[in-house]
């Protein structure tokens, strides 16, 4: 079975799940991009937008998160862009028991593309991945080798777009993707 299928298998999967559905709304976000990418994104969980098309980052922080891919010489295509949660939750944000239980896909995601770098954009993803809590300001850029893969912290585009020493973090976090990609 190809990537491409294991991806589409999984996604069926997740647009089933009783549990995720129990707390979330609207369209299932299972990510999207390259099956074979060597870099994924990994975000909090859907918005509104997201909710409603069943795409990941496609609002105004997915148009600064897919504008900064370009900068540094990457194709959308050429990544994979997922969250921790695919769905939009009922509340406000995600509670920890339903990133701790969406996450089993997000983990099935990883192990199926086998990307090389993960770059996590803000607090949920860094709990989802790297199992505990961190402080994204204080961290981000920081490279964190777990079971072979690289993960770069960094600040969620949100965050970014709302203050500007944030966004002067975020752009100087994707300074260092680009090195670490060498382009």
């Amino acid at each position: 079975m190809s990537r491409k299928s294991e991806l589409l298998e999984l996604a069926r999967e997740i647009e089933a799940c009783p549990f995720c559905r129990s707390w979330g709304r609207g369209m299932a976000v299972p990510g999207e991009g390259d099956p074979e990418a060597q870099i994924a994104f990994i975000g909090e969980a859907p918005g509104r937008e997201e909710g409603g098309c069943g795409r990941p980052f496609v609002g105004r922080s997915g148009k600064l998160l897919r504008a900064m891919i370009r900068e540094i010489g990457l194709g959308e295509k050429e990544v994979f862009i997922s969250s921790p949660v695919q769905y939009l939750p009922r509340r406000r944000t995600s509670l920890k028991s339903n990133v701790l239980h969406s996450r089993t896909h997000l983990l099935k995601q990883l192990f199926i593309i086998n990307p090389s770098i993960v770059v996590l954009l803000g607090k949920t993803a860094c709990f989802a991945l790297l199992d505990r809590n961190v402080e994204v300001i204080k961290e981000h850029g920081r490279v964190v080798v777990k079971a072979g893969r690289k993960y770069l912290i960094t600040l969620h585009p949100a965050y970014a777009m709302r203050f500007p020493d944030g966004m002067k973090a975020f752009r100087h976090d994707f300074g260092e993707l680009k090195k670490l990609i060498g382009r």
